[in-house]
């Protein structure tokens, strides 16, 4: 029997300015930062995902931990990941972008009745909010 796959918990950004990233990502987005150190930082995504932000070329060398090993990764160039959001609360995702002065970059209203925005962080990797609707499983 296959065994299968239960959600993604983890999801990576690579950024150049570590302290100006935890900034954007704390203040403007609101995540709770749930450790950080040198190299990287981690957030709490509502309690069910985490988000972690690397030091571009931090993570190049084997991290060694009392449990155990972390191989060497990294990542160039932007990337994209969205969040989900409630749809009666993305106006106010709008607005709290704009009072920021975090740009919007494009809208899209989709076939299943969702609706995303899309911003830039300041790694110029792209975020994206959505509301469900937008996949046969969101």
């Amino acid at each position: 029997m296959m065994p299968r796959l239960n959600g993604v918990i983890e999801t990576a950004l690579y950024v150049d300015d570590l302290a100006r990233a935890v900034a954007f990502y704390k203040d403007t987005l609101n995540l709770p930062v749930l450790n950080q150190d040198a190299r990287f930082a981690a957030f709490d995504v509502n309690g069910r995902n985490v988000l972690l932000l690397f030091k571009r070329g931090a993570t190049l060398e084997t991290i060694h931990l009392p449990g155990g090993i972390i191989p060497p990764h990294d990542g160039h160039g932007p990337l994209h990941i969205a969040f989900s959001v409630m749809s009666d609360e993305l106006q106010a995702w709008e607005a709290r972008l704009a009072e920021q002065g975090v740009a919007i970059e494009g809208r899209t209203a989709w076939p299943r009745g969702g609706h995303s925005i899309y911003f830039r962080d300041p790694d110029n990797h792209l975020l994206e909010l959505v509301t469900p609707g937008v996949w046969a499983i969101y």
